[in-house]
C-alpha cells in the first residue's frame, strides 16, 4: 500500500449513514467506546489495491453544537481534523434539515463529499435534488446513491478514491446557516411531500390517540406467539442433540484416567448447565431478535417511543426510554448499554434501575413453561395465543411497575423536572432481509448468547459441587434450600425456588432446571423437556396455581442477572448498581407475599 486515507461518515440520525458504512468495509469492521466516552461507535477498513482506507462511523447528529455525549463526540472529530476526507450522509426526503448539519461542517473542513441516499423514496414522492447544482453552490462534489444499490456504492467509492484534499474552507464566511440552508434546498430541491403522503396515513393509525396503544399491544403480543410457537420444536432437537453429545463426552472421559468427581463435574456440572442454556435460550433469541430488528428497519420503534413519551415524561422520565425498554425483551444487560441514548444522566439512571422489570429474553421460557403447565389445558392453537396474551399482560404489568417506580425515584432520590427531546419520524422503508439476518443473528443473538455462555459454565460449576458435597450427610444445596423455607413460605414459594433464583444469578435460563433438579433430588441440572412430566414433579412437592402466580412474579420483578448488575455497574457506578438490586428484590418481595397473603385470606 501507498497510503493510507481516513474517512468519517457523518450525518443525522436514520439518514442510512451506518447502512453506507457497512455496505462499503462489509465485515471489516469493528465496534468499541471512543475513547474517554462511553459511546460505541464502529471503525472498519478496505483497500482498492493502492490505497487503504480507515473507515470511521461517526454517531449520528444533527448538530455541531452538542446536545449530547454521542453529538460532541462526532463535533470533537471533525475538529480535530484527523479525517482526511468526511462523508456527509443526507436524506432524500428531507434534505433541507440535513444541511445544517452540511454546513456546520464545511464550515470547518472543505474535505467533504455530500451523499444524498433515499432518492427512489423521494422520486415517489416527488422530490428531486439537482445534485450538479449543489456541487457548484458548495464546491463539493456530490453522489446521489441507494444504499441498498451495489452499482451505487460503487460509485460512492469511486467518488472517495478519486477525492483530491482541499485546504481552503469555503463556507467559513456563513453566518446564518439555517438562512442558508434553506436559501439553498429552494434552489436545488424540486417538489414537496404532499400532505396527505402514505406515510401520514399510516401514522395517523400508528400513532392515534385512540388506536396506538391497542395497536402497540397487538404487536407485542404478536411477537410473543410467534416467538412462542417457533421455539419449541427446536429447543427440543437442540436438548437432543446435546444430550447425545453429553452421552459421548462421558463415555470417553468415564474411560480416561481422569478422576470421577472431575468428570462428574465437566460433563453434569459445566457442559450440562451450558447446554441448557443454549437449547432453552437459543431458540427464541434467534426468532425474537429478527422480529424486533423488523420493527427498528422499518421505522415503527421511534413510533413507539412518540407513542410512550407521555406516560414517560409524567414519570419524570422521557420517551427515549421506550427504546430501552424494548432493547430490554432481548437482553436486559444490552438495554442498559443502550441508555447511553438519553442525554439526561438524570433521566439515564432511571431508565437503567427499571430496566430488569422488563422481561428479558432468559426469563421468557421460563414465564411461557409455567403459564403453559397451569393456566393453559390443551395445546391448539388457540392454547399457544391464549398463552401469548397471557405473557403480554405478564410484560405490561412489568412496564406498569417500571412507571412507578420511575416516578418514585423522580420524586425522592433522582428529582427534577423530565426533559424535552426532539423525536425524529423517519419514513416507512422496505425491510432489508440480509441486513436484518446479519444485525440480529450475528450483531445480537451470538453476543447475547456467548455473554450467556460464558456465565453459565462457571455457575454450572458450583451448582454441580453444591448439589455433590455432603456436610453430615446433607448436601450444600439442602441446607441452603431449608435456610430460606421461611422466606419461601411468606412469599408463597419454598425455600427451593428461593435457592434456584440465587444460583441462577448468573443466566436466568438455568431457574426452572435447578429447581427441577432440587425437587427430584438429582444431582445435576435436570432439563425436563416434557412440561406433563414437570408440572407432576412440581405438583408432588407442593406447588398449585397461587403458588405458580407468585413464582411467575417473582420471575418478572426479581433482582437482575448477573451480567446485568456488572453492566450497570459499569456505566453507572457501584452505589447504583447496589440500588438495581434492592429496589426489584424489594417490590417483588412485597407483590409475592401480599398475593400470598391474599390466597390464604379468601382460602379461610
Amino acid at each position: 500500500m501507498n497510503d493510507i486515507k481516513t474517512v468519517a461518515f457523518a450525518g443525522n440520525p436514520n439518514v442510512g449513514k451506518s447502512t453506507v458504512f457497512n455496505a462499503i468495509t462489509g465485515l471489516n469492521q469493528h465496534t468499541g467506546n471512543w475513547t474517554g466516552k462511553t459511546v460505541e461507535t464502529a471503525v472498519g477498513q478496505y483497500n482498492d489495491g493502492k490505497t487503504a482506507f480507515s473507515c470511521i462511523d461517526l454517531p449520528g447528529s444533527y448538530s455541531l453544537i452538542p446536545c449530547s455525549a454521542e453529538e460532541e463526540v462526532t463535533r470533537d472529530y471533525i475538529n480535530s481534523g484527523k479525517a482526511d476526507i468526511v462523508v456527509c450522509v443526507c436524506d432524500a426526503t428531507c434534505f433541507e434539515r440535513n444541511l445544517t448539519l452540511v454546513l456546520q461542517i464545511l464550515k470547518i473542513t472543505a474535505n467533504i463529499i455530500i451523499c444524498i441516499n433515499f432518492n427512489e423514496e423521494a422520486e415517489k414522492l416527488g422530490i428531486k435534488i439537482d445534485e450538479e447544482k449543489l456541487s457548484r453552490l458548495l464546491d463539493v462534489k456530490t453522489v446521489k446513491i441507494n444504499a441498498r444499490k451495489k452499482s451505487d456504492i460503487t460509485l460512492l467509492i469511486e467518488a472517495i478514491r478519486t477525492f483530491r484534499k482541499k485546504s481552503e474552507v469555503s463556507c467559513a464566511e456563513i453566518t446564518d446557516i439555517n438562512a442558508k440552508a434553506k436559501q439553498i434546498a429552494e434552489e436545488c430541491v424540486y417538489g414537496e411531500i404532499s400532505p396527505r403522503s402514505r406515510d401520514r396515513r399510516i401514522d395517523s393509525i400508528l400513532t392515534g390517540k385512540y388506536t396506538a396503544i391497542p395497536l402497540m399491544t397487538v404487536f407485542l403480543a404478536l411477537i410473543f406467539w410467534l416467538t412462542l410457537v417457533g421455539s419449541n420444536y427446536p429447543s427440543e432437537l437442540l436438548s437432543r442433540a446435546f444430550g447425545i453429545i453429553q452421552s459421548s463426552i462421558a463415555q470417553w472421559l468415564l474411560n480416561s484416567p481422569i478422576n470421577d468427581t472431575i468428570c462428574g463435574l465437566i460433563i453434569s456440572g459445566i457442559f450440562g448447565t451450558t447446554a441448557t442454556v443454549i437449547s432453552v435460550m437459543l431458540p427464541p433469541m434467534a426468532i425474537f431478535f429478527p422480529l424486533f430488528t423488523l420493527l427498528e428497519d422499518i421505522g415503527y420503534l421511534p413510533r413507539i417511543a412518540f407513542n410512550l413519551d407521555k406516560c414517560f415524561h409524567k414519570c419524570g422520565s422521557c420517551g427515549k426510554q421506550a427504546l430501552t425498554v424494548c432493547m430490554g425483551f432481548g437482553c436486559n444487560a444490552a438495554a442498559v448499554i443502550g441508555c447511553r441514548i438519553i442525554d439526561s444522566p438524570r433521566e439515564r439512571l432511571i431508565a437503567v434501575i427499571t430496566n430488569s422489570f422488563v422481561p428479558c429474553n432468559g426469563r421468557f421460557p421460563t414465564l411461557i413453561a409455567i403459564i403453559t403447565m397451569f393456566f393453559i389445558s390443551d395445546g391448539t392453537v388457540f392454547s399457544s395465543m391464549f398463552s401469548a396474551l397471557i405473557l403480554t399482560v405478564i410484560v405490561l404489568f412489568g412496564i406498569i411497575i417500571s412507571f412507578a417506580v420511575s416516578k418514585l425515584l423522580s420524586k425522592t432520590l433522582l428529582k427534577g423536572k423530565s426533559s424535552s427531546f426532539v423525536l425524529e419520524m423517519p419514513p416507512f422503508r422496505k425491510p432489508q432481509m440480509k441486513n436484518i439476518i446479519v444485525r440480529s443473528l450475528l450483531d445480537r443473538t451470538l453476543k447475547v448468547l456467548i455473554r450467556a455462555i460464558a456465565v453459565a459454565a462457571p455457575t454450572g460449576a458450583i451448582i454441580w459441587l453444591t448439589a455433590n458435597t455432603e456436610i453430615n450427610g446433607q448436601t450444600i444445596i439442602s441446607y441452603i434450600c431449608r435456610f430460606f423455607d421461611p422466606i419461601g413460605y411468606f412469599l408463597g414459594l419454598d425455600g427451593t425456588v428461593l435457592t434456584s433464583f440465587l444460583l441462577g444469578l448468573p443466566a436466568n435460563e438455568i431457574v426452572m432446571p435447578i429447581t427441577s433438579m432440587i425437587y427430584s433430588a438429582s444431582d445435576t441440572i435436570v432439563d425436563i423437556g416434557d412440561l406433563s412430566v414437570l408440572k407432576q414433579l412440581l405438583v408432588q412437592n407442593g406447588w398449585d396455581p397461587v403458588m405458580a402466580i407468585c413464582f411467575t412474579l417473582f420471575s418478572l420483578l426479581h433482582w437482575p442477572c448477573a451480567t446485568t448488575i456488572a453492566t450497570i455497574k459499569k456505566e453507572a457506578g457501584f452505589k447504583w448498581a447496589v440500588l438495581s438490586v434492592i429496589i426489584p428484590t424489594v417490590i417483588g418481595f412485597a407483590v409475592c407475599s401480599a398475593v400470598s397473603l391474599t390466597a390464604k385470606i379468601f382460602s379461610m
